[in-house]
């Protein structure tokens, strides 16, 4: 599914053919399997920024002990300093999971031209809440290798319970 923030349904992969979107989002699951290898909740980011990852980030809120360090904000946090600026017009999220509404307000804020996402999250996700809390001008691609991201979810709280 290829909708714009603003609700608008997008018929073309805008900024790269699928091959690069399967090829950055098979790097967000290398972050979740990350965040996974440290008891953190699976979820990975990637920043792509005029054809090369410029930041990255996974879910430290054990880690850290703060319920804001979800993978989105660390990567967001990572590409404003390497960019050098509040903007990511010209970037493109790629993330694991469905963005949560505070993960989307902030991608709001930062204006990001594009965010990509595995998994839906029909708990949290924003589009649940606010589907429109994204930038009017963001685009959003959803389900790029969507199993893969879910399954990593599924399996982390299935083990969780067991325990």
């Amino acid at each position: 599914m290829i909708i714009s923030a603003s609700g608008n349904i997008i018929l073309h992969y805008l900024h790269f053919p699928m091959e690069e979107h399967l090829k950055y989002m098979k790097e967000a699951l290398r972050e979740a399997a990350a965040a996974a290898a440290e008891d953190e909740v699976p979820v990975g980011a990637v920043v792509v920024c005029r054809g090369r990852i410029i930041a990255r980030g996974h879910n430290m809120t054990e880690r850290l002990k703060d319920p804001t360090a979800h993978a989105e904000m660390i990567a967001i946090t990572a590409a404003t300093e390497a960019t050098g600026g509040k903007y990511l017009t010209d970037c493109t999220l790629y993330v694991t999971v469905e963005p949560c509404p505070m993960c989307a307000g902030a991608l709001a804020w930062s204006q990001i031209g594009q965010v990509v996402y595995g998994a839906i999250d029909p708990k949290r996700g924003f589009s649940l809440f606010s589907p429109g809390l994204l930038h009017p001008k963001t685009e959003i691609i959803a389900g790029v290798l969507a199993e893969e991201c879910g399954a990593l979810v599924s399996d982390f709280f299935k083990k969780k319970r067991k325990q």
